[in-house]
């Protein structure tokens, strides 16, 4: 038996945690100096050194495997030329977004799972956006990282019913769950509502907040579906459990051999930097 809380809103979860509801301040600060054309690398890295931590564990990533430089980086001034500034930005607000949801309570929910699949994500949403022409070179990783930022903050704020839905997954055969409609008969409104208005409140790009908000309508056609479409794929692909090799790339001009390779690659990519992302978990 479901046991709907229709009284309770997305604005009911989203306030009353300053930690939770508050701008990435590093990531929009590197945003207007994008912005600004007057403002060099050199602006970026003051910014980026003035959080100590956060440097350091970005050097961490940039001299993983995954970027594969000859030569160690030790300067973040360093990483922005190497890498690209906006690159770097995506890593400042990854690390971020992680270290925020990092302190779930109880043992209700696999931190680490959730980082794994939603890092795969990323990384498979890039190389097929790498695939198909670049278009969203940009934004696909981020947008592939925080598609289901919106279910952390369901075991932050309401954990009970967070796992109220979870056993309501997992009791039904794997081929008929929609969990974005238990979420909504149990709770009133799915993660995705939930992540993208998160997004929204952190002044991310509309094609963030978009991406997340459209995940669940494949029949749209507007503005931003094309980066929901390729999000959405990406989802598929990263399910451990799925055969990608059985699903269809509606919409996509992909070969049976170019998702095989996309999929070794995004692969050996994540053993490259998983722990450099997630040390602690």
């Amino acid at each position: 038996m479901i046991i709907s809380t229709p009284s309770l809103t997305v604005a009911d979860l989203l306030k009353g945690d300053i930690k939770l509801a508050s701008p990435p301040i590093v990531y929009l600060a590197l945003q207007k100096i994008i912005e600004d054309p007057t403002k060099s690398a050199k602006d970026a890295a003051i910014v980026i050194e003035s959080d100590a931590a956060l440097a350091m564990r970005l050097l961490k990533i940039v001299n993983s495997a995954f970027y594969g430089f000859p030569a160690r980086i030790s300067a973040i001034s360093t990483a922005i030329t190497l890498v690209g500034l906006r690159e770097l930005q995506n890593l400042v607000l990854a690390t971020v977004v992680i270290e925020r949801f990092s302190d779930l309570p109880g043992q209700l929910f696999s931190v680490h799972d959730f980082w794994a699949k939603n890092l795969r994500c990323a990384l498979i949403a890039r190389a097929l956006d790498a695939q198909l022409g670049k278009n969203y070179a940009d934004s696909a990783f981020l947008c592939g990282l925080v598609h289901d930022v919106g279910q952390l903050v369901l075991y932050r704020r309401i954990p009970v019913l967070a796992r109220e839905v979870d056993l309501l997954v997992q009791s039904r055969p794997r081929n008929d769950v929609d969990l974005a409609l238990v979420e909504q008969q149990v709770i009133g409104f799915d993660h995705y509502e939930l992540g993208a208005e998160l997004c929204r409140l952190w002044k991310l790009p509309a094609m963030v907040v978009e991406s997340i908000r459209l995940h669940r309508y494949p029949d749209y056609v507007g503005s931003h579906a094309g980066i929901a479409n390729l999000i959405r794929l990406a989802d598929q692909f990263s399910r451990v459990d799925n055969h990608y090799d059985e699903l269809v790339a509606n919409g996509f001009e992909l070969s049976a051999e170019q998702i095989s390779q996309i999929m070794d690659k995004t692969h050996d990519e994540f053993e490259a930097i998983f722990k450099f992302f997630f040390p602690s978990l």
